[in-house]
């Protein structure tokens, strides 16, 4: 008969024991990622945001000038945000609505899940940001942040 001692040893000697040592920093590798990532897609935007304003007119979003300044805002800031751990939960909760209204509004209706050659960019990349932002909400900053090593606190 299985023990619970015996499934316990046989657990150790599996990659597990390997893996273990990184688990407390996973979140944090996931964080800083996440916000490199937004803060790359942001800059471009920044550059030309008269440009971003105009996808959105052509989308038929309404205040597009409005809306382009705010989701720019959004990625640059909250990018450095991220990826210093402060207010994660805060800026991972707006990136969780970013990617939804992006996804359900922008790339599943226009390229769908994955888009075809030469057809522009389709959901998975916002469906990973999304579901990467959901954890970042539920979970925190992780082990490597100012929010935990330096004010002690979440914001």
């Amino acid at each position: 008969m299985i023990n619970e001692s015996t499934v316990l040893k046989r657990e150790t000697v599996g990659l597990r024991r390997y893996t273990d040592a990184l688990a407390p920093y996973a979140v944090t590798i996931l964080r800083i990622l996440v916000g490199v990532t937004f803060l790359l897609h942001g800059f471009p935007r920044l550059a030309n945001i008269g440009g971003f304003a105009g996808f959105l007119t052509s989308l038929g979003v309404p205040a597009p000038s409005l809306f382009a300044f705010l989701v720019t805002a959004l990625e640059v800031g909250g990018g450095l945000l991220l990826i210093l751990g402060l207010g994660t939960r805060w800026v991972s909760l707006l990136f969780v609505i970013e990617m939804l209204v992006t996804t359900l509004l922008v790339k599943l209706p226009n390229a769908g899940f994955i888009a075809p050659q030469g057809g522009g960019a389709g959901a998975e990349l916002d469906l990973l940001l999304l579901a990467a932002a959901l954890i970042l909400l539920t979970q925190g900053s992780g082990a490597l942040s100012i929010e935990r090593n330096v004010l002690k606190r979440e914001l």
